[in-house]
């Protein structure tokens, strides 16, 4: 869903308990969360729902019904949600009802079904004005939020601490990873058996992420597949650990609290398959002797106590305590993938020894640079590092450095996301590497499906468009036929009649609006143009890279008839928009018997884009530039991949990624920094698409700036008269 939306539904919730709670922060985070998690268990147990109930028989009774329901739970990604905990009961209670009551009453029949939450749900939600409370919860039912999908709880859950600074907001990094990372992560590692561990876990997200994973591409049950082991210092984030994870239907038993620096988790040494975390950066003052008892080959530390501050002896840094740590999780095949700020692969001194050490082992797989903005409190660049000890001989002295501080999509001046699809592409240059060829040929294949499946719908809404058109042009030609000075006069002072030469000018603009058949002969040679595409992918060989070539040549070559025929479109939109407005405003139209107000509202509402943030449906012009713009989008992903890799195999792409050897790696000094090897590429090379997505991010960083700037400048001028008096 649209994410700005969603912070605007939550904005509404967060004003209200700014300005009406008596609570402090910290008194009201958790309970909110709490609304957050009865929420989201909802939407997932009513997505599941529909098909359980299908599959009970009619004829069994209404008391023997739900206990079939919640049997139909098991093994589901949901939780079943006995009937007093459910969100429509909470947000249907009359006025004056004890909405904190019920909630409390909710939280105890969820923990009375799932043993792994006792204790971890929130509770006296009775000390809420019940005035607010029901308010709040008549926000958390709106449409946007009880759509939500994904990974929304750790996401809301980072919203309200980065807007009201809630306990733990300082330490953002700890509990929260963007779900870009997380998914890039997962998607490098592939999670798929075994034992996985995160010792700094948070609010579970990367447990989530790989269910999703084992569900989608596995195709498995996912707590037959792996076992979730996590640890978190904090009391709180552990809860939201186990919330998370159990309201995903997953397996929350392995939650435990602990301090990782201290804490070894001795019987997991050794003994991961797969290990994924987000630690926090550049902690210093860990405590040495604490740690210096795990400096064992066999135990955590097998390179050795990072350098110590010279003034306490305590660990200046910690990164390299979690490096080692992750490392010395794996078992002799196993995968990790994590975040690291950006200066641990090129930090001197004992981090640089630790570092040579590692990349001794062969080790060392993946090294993936990020650029800023991808955190939502911070922005800050950070690096993902990939370890493999079952990596093979053959790739044992190669590491692959990819630079993605390019590849990006802005959500806002302060907000990035990787998309599905660069997601996907990032991804291919790693099974490339592997020699997974197939993984390649397979993706290049689905966006071609997709844009085959956009290309279906063209015929269809660019008919609906030119009809809406062709509906507005007759109520606006009735108009000019039927409209006379005495009826658009009538009651008008002097200055404001209308003249003919004005009504004749109308006219005029409006016949050759008639007769441009630019637009229609446009769309008559691009659907000539679509059916022999569409004909080319039914006949193509979409499972062979030859075949996929060979498509992608007619392509490429539609692209850019796509979006010209999109920006014609638009311009016809314009065009009788205006001319509309000019009958509506300057004409003064809807005086006339012979103007339709009602049609040509409707023509004009079908013309014009809708308003997401108020959750309006798609317009027609919507659906036909929607089509027009994924089907150029999916045919972009091919050349993407295609002007890097158009072998199908694995090259070195200046600015993008380079295969370096151990040796490359010395000679620099043992850094991992990938932007040391893998160059610039050349601006141009720049595909217009990336470039317009830049050039977006220049324009709303732009235009924050200054909205900050009108603000500082408002309040500098109230200060200085209030100081003058």
């Amino acid at each position: 869903m649209n994410i700005q939306q969603l912070e605007n539904e939550l904005w509404d919730a967060a004003d209200q308990l700014r300005a009406n709670s008596k609570l402090t922060a910290a008194e009201y985070s958790m309970p909110v969360l709490g609304l957050i998690f009865l929420r989201h268990a909802d939407n997932r147990f009513k997505a599941y729902l529909p098909d359980i109930e299908a599959d009970i028989p009619k004829q069994v009774p209404d008391a023997r019904r739900e206990t079939l329901i919640k049997l139909g739970f098991q093994g589901k990604a949901a939780i079943y949600l006995p009937a007093a905990a459910r969100f429509d009961r909470i947000a249907n209670l009359p006025k004056g009802a004890d909405v904190g009551t019920v909630i409390d009453e909710a939280m105890d029949v969820i923990e009375a079904e799932y043993e792994v939450l006792k204790g971890a749900l929130p509770r006296g939600y009775s000390t809420f004005e019940p005035d607010l409370l029901a308010d709040l919860v008549k926000i958390f039912d709106r449409p946007a939020i009880k759509a939500a999908t994904g990974d929304v709880f750790g996401r809301i859950y980072e919203y309200f601490l980065n807007k009201f600074a809630m306990s733990g907001a300082q330490e953002g990094g700890e509990f929260f990873t963007p779900p870009s990372l997380v998914r890039m992560i997962v998607n490098i590692i592939e999670p798929s058996h075994g034992l996985v561990f995160d010792p700094a876990c948070g609010s579970a997200g990367m447990f989530v992420q790989t269910g999703h994973f084992i569900e989608d591409v596995q195709q498995a049950v996912v707590n037959d597949a792996v076992t979730f082991h996590g640890q978190e210092k904090s009391d709180t984030n552990t809860k939201l650990a186990r919330m998370n994870l159990v309201v995903h239907g997953l397996d929350a038993s392995n939650i435990r609290q602990g301090n990782t620096f201290y804490d070894q988790a001795e019987h997991l040494i050794g003994q991961c398959d797969f290990v994924m975390a987000n630690p926090p950066f550049n902690v210093d003052s860990v405590e040495t002797k604490k740690v210096a008892t795990q400096v064992d080959p066999a135990g955590r530390l097998p390179f050795g106590l990072p350098g110590l501050n010279g003034k306490t002896g305590a660990i200046s840094n910690a990164n390299s305590l979690w490096i080692q740590y992750f490392y010395a999780y794996l078992n002799d095949s196993g995968r990790a993938g994590f975040v690291m700020a950006s200066s641990a692969s090129d930090a001197g001194n004992k981090d640089r020894e630790i570092r040579e050490q590692l990349v001794s082992t062969g080790h060392v797989d993946v090294m993936m640079a990020i650029g800023n903005k991808f955190f939502y409190t911070r922005s800050l660049p950070c690096t993902l590092w990939f370890f493999d000890k079952g990596k093979p001989a053959a790739r044992r002295d190669r590491v692959l450095m990819i630079d993605a501080r390019n590849v990006y999509h802005v959500v806002s001046a302060r907000s990035h996301v990787f998309t599905e699809e660069q997601l996907a592409n990032l991804t291919a240059i790693a099974w490339l590497y592997r020699g997974e060829q197939h993984k390649f040929v397979a993706l290049v294949g689905r966006y071609q499906r997709r844009v085959d499946d956009w290309l279906a719908l063209l015929p269809e809404r660019i008919a609906a468009d030119t009809a809406v058109v062709e509906q507005l042009a007759a109520q606006l030609q009735a108009f000019a036929d039927g409209a006379t000075l005495d009826e658009l006069n009538a009651d008008q002072p002097e200055e404001a009649r209308l003249t003919q030469a004005v009504l004749d000018a109308f006219k005029a603009e409006l016949d050759a609006a008639r007769v441009d058949a630019q637009v229609s002969d446009a769309a008559t040679a691009l659907l000539a143009d679509v059916a022999s595409a569409r004909e080319g992918i039914a006949n193509a060989d979409l499972a062979s890279h030859a075949g996929q070539v060979k498509l992608q040549a007619t392509l490429d070559a539609l692209a850019p008839k796509l979006k010209a025929a999109g920006k014609l479109l638009e311009a016809r939109h314009k065009q009788w928009l205006k001319l509309l407005d000019t009958a509506e405003k300057s004409l003064r139209a809807r005086l006339s018997d012979a103007f339709d107000g009602k049609a040509a509202r409707e023509a004009k509402r079908a013309l014009l884009a809708a308003d997401t943030k108020k959750n309006e449906s798609p317009t027609v012009r919507d659906a036909v530039l929607d089509a027009l713009k994924h089907a150029a989008y999916f045919i972009h992903q091919v050349h993407w991949l295609y002007s890097r890799f158009p072998d199908a195999v694995f090259i070195d792409v200046p600015g993008l990624c380079k295969l370096v050897t151990a040796e490359d790696i010395v000679a620099a000094d043992y850094s991992l920094t990938p932007g040391r090897y893998v160059g610039v590429s050349q601006a141009a090379s720049e595909d217009e698409d990336d470039f317009a997505e830049k050039l977006r991010g220049i324009h709303d960083e732009l235009g924050e700036l200054n909205e900050k700037a009108a603000a500082q400048a408002l309040t500098i001028a109230r200060n200085i008269e209030e100081l003058l008096g």
